[in-house]
């Protein structure tokens, strides 16, 4: 399981045409599911991700999570992130290692579930969908999470 944590002063995600989901200050977290995850790790993950302390305290310094800042997180699901480069001869990803949907999605939410279980505001993607994602990326940081 993979996760791209965005720090964002707000995001959005639309899918056809219409915003299904927005947030202020928080996280977008692209969110990756291999075949071989469980779900002890998205909520393993889960963890990782509202404690991640990279939020600025008054001096400055990352010291603060998500769950110190009362932050939102938007999080959208995202295969692709799962695909495998280092090994192709041409230049198209295998993303066999990716999660199949009946799969991925139980995973998607048990993650998402987990971070509202640490009482964090969670809104999400469409599942599936092919979206729009727009963010104000606050500093910028971005940080890559694999478990």
């Amino acid at each position: 399981m993979r996760a791209v944590v965005q720090r964002v002063r707000e995001a959005s995600v639309t899918v056809a045409g219409e915003v299904s989901a927005s947030i202020g200050p928080g996280i977008l977290v692209l969110l990756g599911v291999a075949a071989a995850d469980t779900t002890a790790e998205a909520e393993r993950l889960a963890g990782k991700v509202a404690r991640l302390r990279i939020f600025e305290n008054e001096a400055g310094r990352f010291d603060r999570s998500l769950l110190d800042t009362s932050g939102a997180a938007l999080v959208v699901s995202q295969f692709t992130l799962i695909a495998d480069s280092k090994r192709q001869k041409g230049t198209r990803p295998d993303f066999s290692k990716a999660a199949r949907p009946e799969r991925a999605e139980p995973l998607y939410e048990a993650f998402c579930q987990a971070l509202r279980d640490l009482e964090v505001p969670v809104e999400t993607g469409v599942f599936g969908a092919k979206m729009e994602v727009e963010l104000v990326n606050d500093g910028p940081v971005t940080i890559v999470l694999d478990v």
